[in-house]
């Protein structure tokens, strides 16, 4: 498929799960999605679109948690994150597993540093931070405040 087909494609099938689109430039679109479709839209994406899951990342803004799923078309060089904005009140969004094993260990990672559950996933277990550091702190919250007083530390871990 070429790029103007895929974003055509996405587009139409998915108008009812998508709340905004940001075509930035001929390699990067940004598609902003309801949370409960993460599952359907980059089941898609990944099996029937053939890209390939790239990464993910995570943002505490002022009103919302924000993960950015990152899926690359290589053959047509064109980057897609899909953009799903979280309430602050209930941090929780299904864990992409079920799809593809490679989610697992950024899932964790950003439950960790973020607090956000993923639900579904089969071990949100420690991976980067100390065995020490307290349930339900995550060091890159905006509302993060230190919790050591010999620690020395820039901000957060």
């Amino acid at each position: 498929m070429r790029r103007e087909e895929v974003i055509k494609d996405l587009r139409e099938r998915f108008k009812e799960e998508i709340i905004d689109f940001f075509d930035k430039s001929p390699k990067r679109v940004y598609i902003e999605i309801k949370p409960e479709a993460i599952l359907k839209v980059s089941d898609y994406i990944f099996k029937s679109l053939s890209a390939r899951f790239n990464i993910a990342s995570g943002v505490d803004t002022r009103y919302h948690v924000e993960i950015l799923y990152h899926f690359i078309f290589e053959d047509i060089n064109l980057l897609i994150s899909l953009r799903v904005k979280l309430d602050k009140k209930k941090l929780e969004i299904d864990s992409l597993i079920p799809i593809f094993e490679a989610a697992n260990w950024i899932e964790r990672e950003i439950h960790e540093l973020l607090g956000i559950n993923f639900k579904g996933h089969p071990d949100l277990r420690r991976l980067l931070l100390s065995d020490d550091w307290p349930e339900g702190i995550h060091p890159l919250r905006c509302d993060y405040k230190e919790w050591d007083e010999k620690a020395i530390r820039d901000r957060g871990v």
